[in-house]
């Protein structure tokens, strides 16, 4: 599976995403908010139109994007995250074993309303990977 590049705003989001929607034209990004997110999560009422989860087409190569929760740290630069997909349970076990010695992990690997297998880490050398299992169950 292919890389995918995940880029992260805050509360900015839904800008960004029509933006770069005219720029490479893809008349159709979807989006995900807060406030449509499934179960029952308690999401302050000044985000709930903030982006969840967007997934759009650039160039044939797919771009994601979101709004970070708003105490989550923010710095416009390092807003960039890599994102891993795989259909292999055991080569996502496998990479984020791997790329957790010496990093942050900000999400073990666990199951997700959109994933049967999702974690999130930050590498020792800063670079903050998202690995998430592509299955059709799982509808990523």
């Amino acid at each position: 599976m292919p890389l995918n590049v995940y880029l992260n705003f805050q509360g900015k989001c839904r800008e960004a995403i029509e933006f770069y929607a005219d720029v490479f034209g893809d008349p159709n990004p979807q989006i995900m908010t807060y406030g449509e997110a499934p179960g029952d999560h308690p999401v302050p009422e000044g985000i709930k139109n903030w982006i969840l989860h967007a997934r759009m087409t650039v160039n044939g190569s797919p771009l994601m994007l979101s709004d970070v929760w708003p105490d989550h740290p923010f710095t416009v630069g390092n807003n960039i995250s890599i994102a891993l997909l795989s259909k292999s349970a055991e080569d996502l076990k496998n990479w984020f074993a791997k790329l957790k010695e010496g990093g942050t992990v900000h999400l073990e690997l666990q199951e997700t309303f959109w994933s049967k297998l999702y974690g999130s880490v930050t590498d020792k050398f800063g670079i903050h990977w998202q690995l998430n299992l592509d299955s059709e169950e799982s509808g990523s």
